[in-house]
């Protein structure tokens, strides 16, 4: 597993975006979707994911001299397990998902920046909702909802199909009130 410093990197969060979902890309394709990152930059942050293992190389083909890589995003290692997210403090909480919530933020800026969006007939859905249940209950919700995505990730490109970024980030609300034997609080009898 990857550290959250070298998942929850602007830029590497953003590769890692682009690349989920897509299968694999050369680093000049990820280049042509992501054109606010040099180079260099992109270069840079591909070797380091690589060496971290949390992208492999596909294939390798010569071109003009050079070898070109296709890279793909290996999904066990993208993630910040447990262990590493218990050692994080609040400010690295904080930051991360200043990340996070900044990454998804460029995806549905570069999406509405296109001139064939129509987002209420392509289904662009933000929503919150809120859930009481005890830690048990809040632990089978969260694998219910991986399930679900799980089960959809194996499709590929073709076959009619649109891919969708979904971003969850579940939070706990303890200013939310508490429910009492007589009800929810601040409800009059």
């Amino acid at each position: 597993m990857a550290t959250a410093n070298l998942l929850l990197h602007p830029v590497r969060m953003r590769i890692l975006q682009t690349l989920v979902g897509v299968g694999e890309l050369t680093t000049a394709q990820l280049r042509d979707r992501l054109p606010d990152v040099s180079p260099a930059t992109m270069y840079r942050h591909v070797a380091t994911l690589t060496q971290a293992g949390i992208l492999e190389v596909v294939h390798e083909r010569r071109v003009r001299g050079t070898v070109e890589r296709s890279y793909r995003v290996r999904q066990d290692e993208a993630l910040v397990d447990e262990d590493a997210r218990t050692a994080m403090s609040k400010e690295d909480h904080r930051q991360a998902f200043t990340v996070f919530t900044g990454a998804m933020m460029a995806d549905f800026d570069r999406y509405l920046a296109r001139e064939d969006t129509e987002p209420a007939r392509e289904g662009v859905l933000y929503r919150q909702g809120a859930v009481w249940a005890t830690p048990e209950e809040f632990a089978e919700l969260v694998e219910e909802l991986e399930a679900v995505v799980a089960r959809r990730t194996g499709h590929g490109v073709g076959d009619g199909r649109v891919r969708h970024i979904i971003s969850l980030a579940l939070v706990p609300d303890k200013t939310g009130g508490t429910q009492g034997a007589d009800g929810p609080e601040g409800e009059a009898d």
